[in-house]
């Protein structure tokens, strides 16, 4: 055994190989299941140490199986099959496990992708189906691929997904850029295009021949403006285009070409700029046009303050704001910057069509709308406008295209309007076309002298409990519907659907529901009456009602009203009452400011839809209170109910024989904005309970008093 020990590496190697042939198998197994040794990884002749608790390395790497404490499992890798010839067959036959370092390397580049892509998710490039190592087709996320969509945008993510880089093949847009995975080596931005410098000879460009003259002046555009503007032509092979030559400040930075077949291109790597710059240098108002041919027809019309756009139209509007520095398609407005800003009045007279309107949105955007005014081009006919001011020009000549421009309105801006803009609503209203400027009548006339109902107001109703408030609304609404036709929705948290139903039947029908006490001697309806009545409940009236345990919101129930605006038609929306919605509130935010801003809701709700609204709100509890009828003051909550709302009304029904009758009710008209609409006043009612109708009082109490009396 020492002997062994001193042995090479090799030699042990081929001595063992030896001894497996000679002993067999199962020998050679019991001959290495001798206790641990361990040879120094030498080959010199170094002494060898001896250690028990450590395995012989050379041997250990050989024969991962042998060496085994225990049976290999058949599942294993390392089990072989064999022949019964040689354990040394069986060893040699053992598959080479799987590279870990490989394994590894697939983490990492998964790793770098998933970074990478999220770099590029910022830069607005979905790669997430992009393969690394290959270049993707994308839509470029500047010039969304022009009017045709198209997938100009190349991205190329290098194989190990360290890095990627794209560019955007578009002559008007050329977005270039790169991003790196990892954040220790930052990717080199792109240098930035060196501008060319042109000459009229380098482009080899000629005066205009005879052939080109007379295009022009098929459409209106005399030599003399050609000359000013500099107007010259190309030859390219055996075609001649026209070159719209572009100069800023006496010299020549860009050309743009056109075949007679309207077929366009352009000097790559030239400056960006506005046609006909040099004549808006000393402007304070210019016009912006959409094409070359309309800043000469600009011109014949006596406007040289025009430029025109170097790149046509957009196919629509963006719906994303672009910082100047990657707003690549509208690098003119900022290279023309300097101009634009001493313009205190911007005419925008592009094409008619839907590309020349997003056109003018996306510079109105950029040079503000606060300044800028549009061009509507008259009719061409019944059916069409005329599309520019070249086509103007050719067909009606330069005066009507003086007059569009000097006709033009102020850019719109949202939530900024001109009187004007609303001169056919008062006219309607002057000539009382819409039915119900004075207000529509309550149905009692003593009442129509104090409030009517206008479309689009909100009224508070406020009264002590048990006074009729809630009767007096419903009475009023079947009156409405009877007279006008009107519909409503009916947020009334207090009564139960069955008993509302009972009451609006009642006044409809004009008879009591049941045959008990409050009838009297009144016949009940019959159920011939009773079915007529439940049409007209379904037909006149839409329930809002929340089935949660929870309270509903304001928020809530405008968003059902609205529904039943739209579905049904309704004119009217009853809220009864305040104390039934939900009124949660931020610590920070007062019950003054709270109540402000619902009521703020409900008047936008009211004018938006052109429909009235009635907001019940309870008084506070009056500890002393004289049975005199409060005042709008009282409501539990704010002052703010009486200060927001359009009418304020109080209900108020005597409980005191010896002051007046039972029978009457007090309507306390205590508010009222719209002086078209009534007045301040009270009118007296008188309340059959048989019924639930009310009617029109002769007498006020003190006239009943005085009858006693």
């Amino acid at each position: 055994m020492r002997f062994l020990l001193r042995l090479p590496q090799t030699h042990l190697r081929n001595l063992s190989c030896s001894m497996s042939v000679l002993m067999g198998s199962k020998q050679f197994l019991e001959f290495c299941l001798l206790p641990s040794f361990a040879v120094s990884s030498s080959s010199s002749s170094s002494s060898p140490c001896y250690s028990p608790g450590r395995q012989l390395s050379s041997v250990s790497r050989r024969l991962p199986p042998v060496l085994a404490s225990r049976p290999v499992s058949k599942n294993s890798p390392f089990h072989q099959r064999t022949s019964g010839l040689s354990s040394y067959t069986s060893i040699s036959r053992v598959a080479t496990p799987v590279d870990t370092e490989e394994e590894a390397d697939k983490r990492a580049v998964s790793s770098k992708l998933v970074t990478l892509r999220r770099k590029l998710a910022e830069q607005g490039i979905d790669a997430q189906n992009c393969p690394p190592g290959q270049y993707s087709g994308l839509i470029c996320p500047t010039c969304e691929g022009g009017d045709s969509l198209e997938k100009s945008l190349s991205l190329f993510i290098a194989s190990d997904g360290s890095s990627a880089t794209w560019n955007c093949f578009r002559g008007k847009c050329g977005l270039k850029g790169g991003v790196k995975a990892d954040n220790r080596l930052p990717f080199a931005e792109p240098k930035e295009k060196v501008e060319r410098k042109v000459t009229v000879d380098s482009l080899e460009l000629e005066p205009l021949c005879d052939e080109i003259q007379e295009y022009f002046a098929a459409r209106a555009i005399s030599r003399k403006t050609l000359e000013r503007n500099r107007v010259m032509q190309k030859r390219i092979g055996d075609q001649i285009v026209i070159a719209f030559t572009y100069w800023q400040r006496g010299e020549l930075v860009s050309c743009k070409y056109r075949y007679l077949t309207k077929k366009f291109f352009q000097e790559r790597d030239t400056r960006r700029i506005f046609y006909g710059l040099d004549d808006i240098e000393k402007a304070s108002e210019i016009i912006i046009v959409e094409g070359e041919i309309d800043k000469l027809a600009m011109e014949e019309a006596g406007f040289r303050n025009c430029v025109s756009v170097p790149d046509g139209a957009p196919a629509s509007v963006s719906s994303k704001e672009t910082p100047p520095e990657k707003d690549t398609k509208y690098k003119f407005l900022w290279n023309c910057n300097d101009y634009l800003k001493k313009a205190s009045r911007i005419v925008i007279a592009t094409d008619g069509d839907g590309p020349g309107q997003a056109l003018g949105e996306e510079l109105a955007r950029r040079l503000g709308k606060e300044r800028c005014w549009r061009v509507k081009w008259p009719k061409k006919n019944e059916e069409e406008h005329f599309k520019d001011a070249n086509e103007l020009l050719m067909s009606e000549g330069p005066h009507l295209v003086k007059e569009a421009i000097l006709n033009a309105e102020p850019y719109p801006i949202q939530g900024l309007f001109a009187f004007k803009d609303f001169f056919d609503e008062i006219d309607a209203f002057y000539h009382r076309t819409h039915g119900y400027e004075y207000g529509v009548s309550t149905g009692w006339k003593t009442l129509d002298n104090f409030y009517s109902v206008v479309p689009g107001e909100l009224t508070v109703v406020t009264g002590v409990p048990n006074s009729g408030k809630s009767e007096w609304i419903d009475a009023l609404l079947c009156n409405l519907n009877h007279s006008v036709g009107w519909k409503f929705a009916l947020c009334s948290m207090e009564n139960k659907v069955r008993d509302h139903g009972r009451k609006l039947l009642e006044k409809h029908v004009q008879k009591p529901f049941f045959d008990a006490n409050y009838g009297r001697a009144v016949q009940r309806m019959n159920v011939e009456e009773l079915e007529e009545g439940k049409e007209w409940l379904n037909d006149t009236f839409s329930l809002i009602r929340c089935e949660m345990d929870s309270l509903p919101n304001i928020e809530w129930v405008l968003e059902r009203a609205k529904a039943a605006v739209l579905r049904y038609g309704i004119r009217g929306l009853v809220i009864d009452p305040y104390n039934e919605l939900d009124h949660q509130r931020t610590t920070r935010q007062t019950e003054t400011e709270y109540v402000s801003q619902m009521l703020t809701k409900i008047k936008r709700f009211s004018q938006h839809h052109s429909c009235h609204v009635w907001f019940v709100a309870h008084p506070k509890q009056l500890q002393q209170w004289d049975g005199s009828a409060p005042n709008l003051y009282d409501i539990s909550g704010s002052a703010h109910f009486i200060n927001k709302c359009d009418n304020g009304i109080v209900i108020h029904r005597n409980r005191d024989e010896k002051a007046g009758p039972l029978d009457l009710v007090q309507i306390c008209v205590r508010k009222v904005r719209n002086k078209v609409a009534g007045q301040i006043g009270d009118a007296y009612l008188c309340y059959d309970r048989a019924t639930g109708l009310y009617s029109d009082s002769p007498e006020t109490p003190e006239m009943r008093l005085n009858k006693r009396h």
